[in-house]
């Protein structure tokens, strides 16, 4: 996977999707992960000539879901209870068509069937990867018709899909660095969960260890800088430091564990709160970030001592501490 500075194109005018004869492509990425969750699918498709893509995280059965949405620039679509895929592209606003191009192949597979029974749902979230290419080349309702079908058992990670064209670390325009699509999964007994998150933040991306793996990165000495450093300095001075605008990271969590509405939508906030400790910082004003909380149902844990409300348990909690650990997992994948 190529890490080198991602060059800068804030105001170019470029080419469009009618400028040019595109055709899906499957890149392979930098590495594959196989899980094993059942009646979950997940796939990738890139037009090369932007490069952005699409990544299409397919539940045939549906599943209920939870959004958190956060920062000053979100760009979504759908954010409906109950899903039957969920679509993460780039291309920023005009990419929220590849989630449309799904929602259409969902159709189609149904036969026609548009009772208010068959609609399949569809909810998407896009990040903003326009600035880093000299093109204006976005995720259309074919690339995302392509990234469904590409659907298997599996996520490419790496600069595929939704993250073909991510970066990190965009304090300064010239400290920018590629990151891409990441993905992680884990079974403990029976409760599974995924995630796949596509990192595109202002913020860098940071190991376990505290180790800034991608982004703010100066050329000069081979070094990787915490934005703070950064910060503190242009604000002893009097200013700030020229950040760039436009920036998202979307994920998507699934676990097939049973949980209740209120538990569904804390868990959302529970693993977007604890993706702070991967991105640095997170959830800026510059941000749009979006995560898709999704439960197949499959799996009833014991119920806790329920509060007097009677909707709450420590199931959600302790679901979501898990959830966030897989999600850090995913980030690091998506930096390295």
């Amino acid at each position: 996977m190529t890490h080198r500075l991602a060059p800068y194109f804030p105001s170019s005018a470029g080419r469009t999707n009618r400028d040019l004869p595109l055709v899906p492509a499957n890149g392979a990425g930098r590495s594959r992960l196989e899980y094993d969750f059942p009646g979950v699918l997940v796939g990738s498709a890139e037009y090369d000539e932007g490069p952005t893509g699409a990544t299409v995280i397919s539940v045939p059965a549906g599943a209920r879901t939870a959004v958190d949405a956060r920062g000053g620039a979100v760009g979504q679509i759908g954010s409906y209870p109950f899903n039957h895929a969920i679509c993460l592209a780039g291309g920023s606003v005009y990419g929220l068509a590849a989630a449309t191009g799904v929602s259409h192949a969902l159709l189609e597979s149904t036969e026609g069937r548009a009772s208010f029974v068959d609609l399949k749902l569809v909810s998407g979230a896009i990040i903003y990867d326009l600035a880093v290419r000299d093109n204006a080349i976005y995720p259309d309702t074919e690339l995302g018709r392509a990234a469904l079908e590409n659907a298997e058992p599996a996520v490419r990670i790496g600069r595929v899909g939704a993250g073909a064209t991510a970066s990190a670390g965009k304090i300064e325009y010239s400290r920018t660095e590629f990151t891409g699509q990441g993905a992680a999964f884990r079974q403990v007994g029976d409760v599974k969960v995924l995630a796949v998150t596509v990192v595109n933040p202002v913020g860098v991306v940071v190991d376990r260890d505290g180790t800034i793996i991608r982004g703010d990165y100066d050329e000069s000495s081979g070094e990787r800088h915490h934005p703070d450093k950064h910060y503190e300095a242009a604000i002893a001075e009097g200013g700030l430091p020229d950040t760039a605008a436009g920036n998202t990271t979307v994920t998507a969590v699934i676990t097939n564990v049973a949980l209740g509405d209120v538990e569904l939508n804390q868990l959302a906030k529970q693993v977007h709160s604890s993706m702070h400790r991967g991105i640095q910082p997170f959830h800026t004003s510059l941000d749009g970030d979006t995560l898709f909380a999704l439960t197949t149902d499959e799996v009833e844990l014991p119920r806790s001592p329920e509060t007097k409300h009677g909707r709450l348990s420590l199931n959600a909690t302790a679901i979501g501490s898990l959830a966030s650990d897989v999600v850090w997992d995913a980030i690091v994948e998506a930096g390295r």
